[in-house]
């Protein structure tokens, strides 16, 4: 969003204010806070004039204006009605040479998952994409997929449904005695042997989502159907709340790495658990019983201690 245009969101929050005023506090023209008004209204901004002044009623429902009013921290937000791919956005973005942005879309008509699997992204989920420059070399990335997860995992929580993470980064809900997915996490990065060029961390959450526009063979469920089957009278999560309490939880995460493995041990359903890994060197099977920097996954085995930094994690049901 435009500075000057934030500046006079701020100074409408504290209405009713005149635009006299306005103008007075931004130092800038009458006719300017009256255009800045009118851009604002036509994103969606319900903002009332009355004989005392402006009056904000209320932001957007969603959207990049949306998002960024009130986001606590220092995110650019880039809104798509509907986007091919979020994270290709984004790797477009950072060839431009930009940094710190979230590319949102309303839909995803070629969302991408791991291993180049199909994602589903129908209208009423979160789609985006968080582009980051952060200073650390390669081999710290996965941690940015964890902190991910874990702030995903806390605003579905703070939406009322329990999720919890399955290694390294599906965040998973209990239905009917069987794990289903609410979101995938898809991180890529370019950079040379001692640093990071750039990361985008791809975020897809099914959340005010119905189960039948899901792919049945995904066993995938949405944060609606979950507050539905918990007698929700209003199962819809506000998107734009969702995605602000996403972002800052994330900034919050990058900025203290240190943090980022207590918090996804906190949620993890992996730890404790018999799992099957599927490595590109071959399948890991037993008790899952730690996770340590960067992500790596501890499995104590029959044949001893495996440490797993890449696969496809299966929780298996415990032994007879």
């Amino acid at each position: 969003m435009q500075e000057t245009r934030r500046r006079v969101l701020d100074a409408l929050a504290d209405g009713p204010v005149t635009g006299p005023a306005v103008a007075e506090r931004l130092d800038v023209s009458r006719a300017a806070v009256w255009k800045h008004v009118e851009a604002l209204r036509e994103a969606g901004f319900d903002i009332e004039g009355t004989d005392d002044g402006y009056v904000l009623q209320g932001p957007p429902e969603y959207g990049g204006p949306a998002v960024e009013y009130g986001l606590e921290a220092p995110f650019a937000v880039e809104f798509h009605d509907s986007l091919g791919s979020t994270n290709e956005r984004a790797r477009e973005l950072a060839a431009e040479g930009a940094t710190d942005t979230a590319v949102i879309a309303a839909e995803q008509t070629g969302g991408r998952g791991r291993l180049d699997r199909g994602w589903s992204s129908p209208r009423g989920g979160v789609w985006s994409s968080v582009l980051c420059r952060p200073a650390v070399p390669p081999s710290q990335v996965p941690v940015f997929t964890l902190a991910a997860a874990v702030a995903v995992t806390r605003a579905v929580r703070e939406a009322g449904v329990r999720a919890e993470i399955k290694w390294p980064n599906d965040v998973l809900v209990p239905v009917d005695g069987e794990e289903r997915k609410l979101c995938g996490i898809l991180t890529e990065m370019e950079g040379e042997a001692d640093r990071v060029s750039w990361v985008v961390v791809g975020i897809g959450v099914n959340l005010n989502v119905d189960e039948a526009d899901l792919p049945p063979a995904a066993d995938a469920t949405s944060v609606r159907a979950c507050r539905e089957r918990a007698g929700q009278e209003d199962a819809d999560v506000p998107r734009r709340l969702f995605v602000q309490r996403l972002l800052e939880a994330f900034h919050d995460l990058r900025g203290d790495p240190e943090a980022v493995l207590p918090a996804w041990r906190e949620y993890a359903s992996t730890l404790g658990r018999r799992v099957r890994v599927e490595t590109p060197g071959g399948e890991v099977v037993g008790e899952a019983v730690d996770v340590t920097v960067p992500g790596t996954l501890v499995v104590e085995t029959d044949d001893g201690t495996r440490r797993v930094t890449a696969g496809d994690c299966e929780h298996l049901r415990p032994v007879e």
